[in-house]
């Protein structure tokens, strides 16, 4: 991440967690959203696996590669002068235990750029964890609904709808601060269990879909946009419908040009005085 006088780091965030101030976090995939939204204000920027389906055009986050979340960090990170900047393990790259975990979170902070790395699951994963975060590489987990691993868990549905079920939530959450995760992100589970998970461990906990008891949230920033228009899980708002506004310029644009109205001089560039005259006259020597 490029060096600015007011970047946002680790402590910063755990700093806002203890005053009670709201972390924004949203996702970013490429240079000019980044730069747009760090300029913006927001707090962190996710290049999340997420890009599969919303930007490679994949049913699922899983088809993501490790080479696939460094090329778009870099991106990102090239884009962000305040933002911390955190890169998903994609599904494949961590699973296999610390070493593989470790080593692949050297290739995101090396290769990409990023900040941090994010990584998702509970206890089973609390010895990659231990092993990234003790290389000196931050790092957050991710529990509740895990995309990753939803095919064998019940799909994506709403996570810990009872007490016992949030419990175990918790349990996993406090084995990744245990093990030195510096935040958790919470997906999908009732707003009581956000806020509960949130005043139960001291990092900070960002949710979506878990409600505003979280210490901040995060949305995808093509649905909140409304760049895409076909996820529409009740914790989204969309603060824009910029998918509409791009269908008229471009049927705008298309119009002008059959119509021969674009490009106008305006668009035109000029030759020196004479010489347009001597373009259809006989060659010169």
């Amino acid at each position: 991440m490029a060096e600015g006088k007011n970047n946002v780091g680790v402590p910063g965030l755990l700093e806002m967690k203890r005053r009670g101030e709201k972390i924004g976090m949203l996702t970013a995939y490429d240079y000019p959203t980044a730069r747009i939204l760090d300029r913006a204000g927001a707090d962190v920027l996710l290049v999340g696996d997420s890009l599969g389906m919303v930007v490679l055009g994949y049913d699922s986050t899983v088809y993501v590669t490790l080479e696939d979340v460094i090329h778009h960090t870099r991106a990102v990170a090239r884009g962000a002068d305040r933002a911390l900047v955190i890169s998903d393990l994609p599904f494949g790259s961590y699973e296999a235990g610390p070493e593989r975990a470790l080593n692949s979170a050297v290739r995101l902070i090396k290769e990409g750029g990023a900040t941090a790395v994010k990584l998702e699951g509970g206890v089973e994963v609390a010895s990659s964890v231990r092993a990234i975060a003790g290389a000196g590489i931050p790092v957050v987990g991710h529990v509740g609904l895990t995309p990753q691993s939803s095919a064998g868990s019940g799909g994506f549905k709403v996570r810990a709808r009872t007490a016992a079920e949030a419990r175990e939530i918790l349990r996993n959450a406090r084995a990744l601060e245990e093990a030195g995760a510096f935040m958790v992100v919470a997906e999908a589970v009732p707003a009581p269990v956000g806020e509960m998970l949130s005043r139960s461990l001291e990092v900070p906990v960002v949710g979506i879909g878990a409600g505003s008891g979280c210490d901040g949230q995060v949305l995808v920033s093509t649905d909140m946009l409304g760049i895409q228009e076909e996820m529409t899980p009740r914790y989204l708002k969309r603060y824009a419908a910029l998918a509409g506004e791009m269908d008229r310029a471009v049927r705008d644009y298309l119009s002008e040009v059959k119509g021969g109205e674009f490009p106008g001089e305006e668009h035109a560039y000029g030759m020196e005085n004479g010489e347009r005259e001597k373009l259809w006259g006989p060659e010169e020597d």
